[in-house]
């Protein structure tokens, strides 16, 4: 990683968009892969940690290495007998409100359980507490408020299973009219979809976020990342058509990524064509997006499709291109461009071929008019065979030459019922007789 790119972060105002276990995680993320901000990272990580009672995550940064912080031991001691009295206490407030069987009250002492294990770092012991709360609610809005709590903290955990399940939930309701809701959702079911690798679906989310977020969102993400992260997945799986409508003619999203100008710009060039500028601000970003908690899992990912997307955009309008100025246009030397090539065609990216020889790269085109003779031939065959065995059919019906069932597997045919029935007719009338 490019330290020169990174150690540019004012990590004051990047931090202060972030509230909770997320700001501290993003920090630890930022010492971790960056040495040039390392200590200053981990000394704001650690100032944070202290003014609350997750003394797990606190032993975790000290522990880390390059930190300029000696471990506080009497505070870690005082932090847990008060962390211990806080438990007793909210167990046994539970305990009688169980006793008096009054809802809310229930209601809140598991919310209020959960909330004390959250702020301690043990997120499925507060996972348990938000769920048990939902046989408590009285209103939809104790339920989404229970369905909130459970999707930010298995954000926390990774446990996208249960950010599906309950985002689910919440858009079954009836009464979501909640403009701040609904853009929570959106990035909850993005971020689920982001960390399932489908970028498409991801982006499609992330593009539905509305400015309304604010920071009601901060414990997960923030603005600026939602634009982030719908500008690469739209970049990477969006066709051109999609890009268009959904991201550059968008005046919702448009305004989102004003936020973030490096992806505005990123996203303009592309769609542009300007792809060596576009590449550019790639690389410019790259060393950011590394330390991004949610992201750095598919930086390469989508690097390589938005690559792969500029490369068949470039050359999907020519019959053939000299590969000397397409390296050019990319920024790329000839030899790596070539093989990149070829790797597509392997893939069937890019219907072409390579004359290696003179550096030029061939379209392969369907003759339409070997196809449009092809297609009808075929449909006067079909014709034809259609045609034979509907007369066969006819000549048969005429001759009156139809094989019978004999009723042994399927009953008896229709043929040999109604002679049964002209027989006992018969019968019938020789009794009259």
């Amino acid at each position: 990683m490019s330290s020169a790119a990174t150690s540019s972060l004012d990590l004051d105002t990047y931090i202060a968009s972030y509230s909770g276990y997320t700001r501290l995680k993003r920090l630890q993320s930022i010492a971790r892969y960056e040495p040039a901000l390392r200590t200053q990272a981990l000394q704001m990580a650690v100032d944070l940690a202290k003014q609350g009672i997750n003394t797990s995550l606190y032993l975790e940064l000290c522990a880390a290495h390059g930190c300029p912080v000696l471990r506080d031991e009497a505070w870690v001691e005082a932090m847990d007998k008060k962390a211990s009295a806080t438990l007793e206490k909210l167990e046994a407030e539970l305990t009688s409100h169980k006793t008096s069987l009054i809802k809310e009250s229930i209601r809140l002492g598991h919310n209020e359980l959960g909330d004390f294990h959250r702020s301690r770092g043990d997120f499925a012991a507060a996972l348990k507490c938000y769920v048990r709360a939902r046989d408590y609610c009285t209103t939809s809005k104790h339920t989404i408020s229970m369905c909130l709590n459970v999707i930010q903290v298995s954000i926390h955990m990774g446990n996208y299973a249960h950010v599906s399940n309950y985002v689910s939930k919440v858009e079954a309701m009836p009464d979501i009219s909640d403009p701040v809701l609904f853009a929570q959702l959106r990035v909850a079911a993005g971020l689920m979809a982001l960390d399932a690798k489908k970028y498409r679906a991801a982006a499609r989310h992330f593009v539905d976020v509305s400015v309304d977020l604010g920071n009601s969102f901060s414990e997960v993400c923030s603005l600026a990342d939602v634009a982030l992260y719908g500008g690469l997945c739209a970049l990477a799986a969006f066709d051109r058509a999609e890009l268009s409508a959904k991201i550059v003619s968008n005046t919702a999203f448009r305004s989102m990524i004003e936020l973030y100008p490096e992806v505005r710009e990123l996203v303009n060039d592309f769609y542009s064509s300007r792809y060596a500028s576009c590449l550019d601000y790639l690389g410019k970003l790259k060393p950011h997006l590394l330390v991004d908690i949610h992201l750095w899992p598919h930086v390469s990912q989508l690097y390589a499709n938005i690559r792969s997307k500029a490369l068949v955009q470039y050359f999907s309008p020519y019959v053939s291109v000299d590969m000397r100025r397409m390296a050019t246009a990319f920024n790329v030397e000839v030899v790596e461009l070539e093989k990149e090539l070829a790797a597509l065609i392997m893939a069937g990216a890019i219907p072409a071929r390579i004359d290696s020889q003179s550096k030029i790269l061939y379209a392969r085109h369907a003759d339409q008019r070997h196809a449009t003779f092809e297609n009808a031939l075929a449909m006067g065959e079909t014709y034809m065979r259609n045609t034979k065995a509907l007369l066969l059919r006819i000549n048969l019906l005429r001759a009156d030459f139809a094989v019978k069932g004999t009723g042994d597997t399927f009953g008896p045919s229709k043929s040999s019922r109604q002679d049964r029935q002209d027989g006992r007719n018969i019968g019938y009338a020789g009794g009259g007789l």
